[in-house]
Order: C-alpha cells, then sequence, then structure tokens
C-alpha cells in the first residue's frame, strides 16, 4: 500500500503539470479565436460598409433619373395626372 500512496502525489504533480500546460494551451486557443473573431468581424464590417456606400449611390443616382424624368416631363407640358391618364388601358376596349 506504501506504493500505492507514494503514487499519488506523483500523479497530482503531473496532473498540476498537465492542468498547466492545459490552461496554456486553452488560452492559447482562446486568444487566437478572438483574433480570428475580430479579423472576421472587421472584415465584415467594412464589407457591410461598402454595401451601404454602393446603396447610397445607386439611390443618388435613381434620385438623379427621377429628377431628369421629372424636368423632361416638365418640357413636355405634361403632368403626372396625365401621364397616369394615358397609360391605363381603357374599360370599354375589354
Amino acid at each position: 500500500m506504501a506504493n500505492s500512496n507514494s503514487g499519488i502525489p506523483i500523479k497530482a504533480e503531473q496532473d498540476s503539470d498537465g492542468s498547466a500546460q492545459s490552461t496554456a494551451d486553452m488560452t492559447a486557443f482562446v486568444q487566437n479565436l478572438l483574433i480570428q473573431m475580430q479579423t472576421r468581424f472587421q472584415a465584415m464590417s467594412e464589407n457591410i460598409i461598402s454595401k451601404i456606400d454602393e446603396m447610397g449611390a445607386r439611390i443618388d443616382e435613381l434620385e438623379q433619373s427621377i429628377n431628369d424624368l421629372k424636368a423632361e416631363m416638365g418640357s413636355e407640358g405634361m403632368s403626372p395626372s396625365k401621364m397616369k391618364e394615358e397609360s391605363k388601358p381603357s374599360d370599354s376596349s375589354a
């Protein structure tokens, strides 16, 4: 039985060293994971901002096209209500 008692402290020392190594490994793993997550988050943020800027530019182009169409319609003397009346199919022709 003396052998089993003397084996327990050795086992505890090995667990302590293994535990310290395991803790260090886990810390390194978590730090690496956090760095990867931060890098991916930054890339996604930049992508989202880029898409928002692109969408803003497209909205500006759309507004300019609408204003150009309004100006064109104004120069031809047509009001939006007249455009609607002309574009509606008549009910009697059906």
